[in-house]
């Protein structure tokens, strides 16, 4: 009797490769720009944010999403980049856009704030937002649906 190991290793693995399908990353244009968008719909995922991450890539950003509109406020915790934020009321409308510098590691002190209720809040890094003429009251548009945050 032969083994049949060797053939059914193979076709696992062509079968895993073929049939794995990564969802497309979440996109968020506004104004002239684009950015792809890791979601943070978790109470933890938005606590933790980009927190200890040394490296943005040029058109990536992170996106917070909460069950509902609120005035939101952001700090650099343990943020080793600079980084832009836009908080986006329910329309997907820019309320309030802020440049986050970065502040001694365990002492963050400042507070960046939506002032009026905002559904979702967009980090990017610093100087993307100017560079691409996002301004308060421009629309968001979002390349797909995104879920409710929790």
């Amino acid at each position: 009797m032969k083994p049949i190991w060797p053939g059914i290793i193979a076709c696992c693995l062509i079968g895993a490769a073929g049939c794995e399908r990564k969802p497309q990353p979440a996109e968020v244009r506004i104004a002239s720009r684009s950015w792809k968008v890791e979601l943070a719909l978790t109470e933890d995922a938005r606590y933790r944010g980009l927190s200890d991450r040394a490296i943005l890539g040029a058109d990536e950003g992170m996106l917070f999403v909460y069950p509902s509109p609120r005035p939101l406020e952001f700090c650099m915790r343990r943020c080793v980049l600079p980084l832009d934020i836009a908080f986006l009321d329910e329309e997907l409308r820019v309320v309030a856009i802020h440049t986050m510098a970065v502040e001694p590691y365990g002492e963050e002190r400042r507070l960046y704030r939506s002032i009026v209720p905002a559904k979702y809040a967009l980090e990017v890094n610093a100087g993307d937002f100017a560079r691409a003429g996002v301004l308060v009251g421009q629309k968001a548009v979002f390349s797909q649906v995104i879920p409710r945050g929790n």
